[in-house]
């Protein structure tokens, strides 16, 4: 049986391991085995048998997957394929094969001392164990990458490749000790996070939506040990209402543009197409402890950095309308307001209500917390980003929170012509 088929085919410790792993990182979303599956692409029961222990995919594309959606850091990231590799080597070991000079006992000897097949464990050369040494070298590789990095950060000032390490860079978090450290100033005497906002304002309309197959944005600072922040974070900002309902504006004709992507590709999808978030954009943003020590949010402010008129092109309809039982509790954000808010706002379960998100708020590495932010806007094109202010055991700061760098884009589509995708006939058509 192969490890993609699954089983009980041994292995132990390794595999429940694995299965352990795959089911702490499950109990951090408040989604169902299904929804996770659907937004995966993939059979419920498979991923179950998965975080059961009763399979193992042959392939870690799938468990890589799984863990972005569910807001693993990449130190959990990389554990996860620790244990994926010792589950796969260890159900490897565990098949039984036949000894070539074994012989079935003949039918008349059924009753007496008939000859026994015996299954032993043959293991094979260490230079044939390809899909295991190959798996290693990519943990090394990652690892040494990682170590690379930060002795980058460890060089002199003046030995320094010149890369832009201002508060806008993602994970790069404006820190303030006990005595109320706050972010240094650019040699102009300004913050350096005000010369990113004014280049990232005056880029053009047709600045498309992250990088194809980039990662999410994740809190991994890169400031220093004794600084480094007591929780991390990963944001996606692809979301789509209910996993489906979303527009985005792109600057081409209907028959340049390719059908609409599963939700879990969104983000590639709008990167190669040029497009921006059309009259809302929803962001997911998951926010863990480092530790047990609980790590207060104590509030997510909205800075809009850049306002013009809203893009030309048309407005493509990633579904045909939806709906779900559960209403996620949320921030709505008016773009349109000169002062934006994020004001928190109820969901529903079938009729329960699930209170809103009350700041400030406590996580801890045993208490994550997702915070959805929906901003919507009817007139502008308009580039934002979040600020979380948070606060642990004397110390606080701000980190914020962006689209890989910049900020996020969200652009009016009233008045644009708008398609959705006619699945019969393989085209997008018009609506009313």
């Amino acid at each position: 049986m192969s490890a993609q088929d699954g089983g009980d085919g041994g292995g132990g410790g390794e595999v429940a391991a694995y299965a352990a792993l795959l089911r702490e990182l499950k109990e951090r979303t408040d989604r169902s085995y299904a929804s996770l599956a659907r937004r995966l692409g993939m059979n419920t029961s498979t991923l179950h048998r998965y975080c059961a222990g009763d399979a193992v995919p042959v392939d870690f594309a799938p468990l890589e997957r799984f863990a972005a959606l569910c807001g693993a850091t990449s130190e959990q990231r990389l554990e996860l394929h620790r244990r994926w590799l010792l589950a796969v080597e260890a159900r490897r070991r565990s098949r039984p094969v036949l000894r070539p000079d074994a012989a079935a006992p003949e039918p008349e000897e059924a009753g007496g001392d008939a000859a026994v097949v015996v299954p032993v464990r043959r293991r094979r050369p260490w230079y044939r164990r390809r899909g295991l040494v190959a798996g290693l070298a990519a943990v090394f590789t990652v690892v040494a990458t990682l170590g690379a990095l930060a002795a980058l950060s460890a060089l002199p000032e003046g030995r320094r490749v010149p890369v832009d390490t201002s508060a806008s860079q993602v994970g790069n978090p404006v820190v303030e000790g006990p005595k109320g450290l706050g972010a240094s100033p650019g040699p102009d005497g300004g913050p350096a996070s005000e010369r990113a906002e004014a280049a990232e304002s005056a880029a053009g309309p047709g600045e498309p939506q992250g990088k194809a197959g980039a990662p999410r944005s994740t809190g991994v600072p890169s400031a220093p040990p004794s600084e480094a922040l007591p929780f991390a974070w990963v944001v996606d900002s692809h979301g789509w209402e209910f996993d489906c309902g979303h527009h985005y504006v792109i600057p081409k004709a209907p028959g340049r543009v390719p059908p609409p992507p599963a939700p879990q590709d969104g983000m590639p999808w709008a990167a190669a197409q040029g497009a921006v978030h059309g009259g809302e954009t929803s962001v997911r943003l998951s926010v863990q402890g480092r530790s047990d020590t609980a790590v207060v949010l104590e509030a997510l402010r909205v800075r809009v950095v850049g306002r013009a008129g809203p893009v030309r092109g048309n407005a493509y309809a990633m579904g045909q309308g939806c709906g779900g039982a559960i209403t996620p509790r949320y921030f709505a954000v008016d773009l349109d307001k000169d002062r934006p808010l994020a004001r928190a706002v109820a969901g529903n379960d079938s009729g329960t209500p699930i209170p809103a998100v009350s700041m400030p708020y406590r996580v801890s590495a045993k208490e994550p917390e997702v915070l959805l932010v929906t901003a919507g806007t009817t007139a502008c094109d308009c580039r934002w980003y979040l600020e979380l202010d948070w606060s642990s055991q004397g110390r606080k700061g701000t980190v914020r929170i962006d689209d890989e760098g910049r900020p996020f884009r969200t652009s009016a589509v009233a008045g644009l012509p708008r398609y959705e995708y006619d699945t019969l006939r393989r085209r997008w058509t018009p609506t009313g």
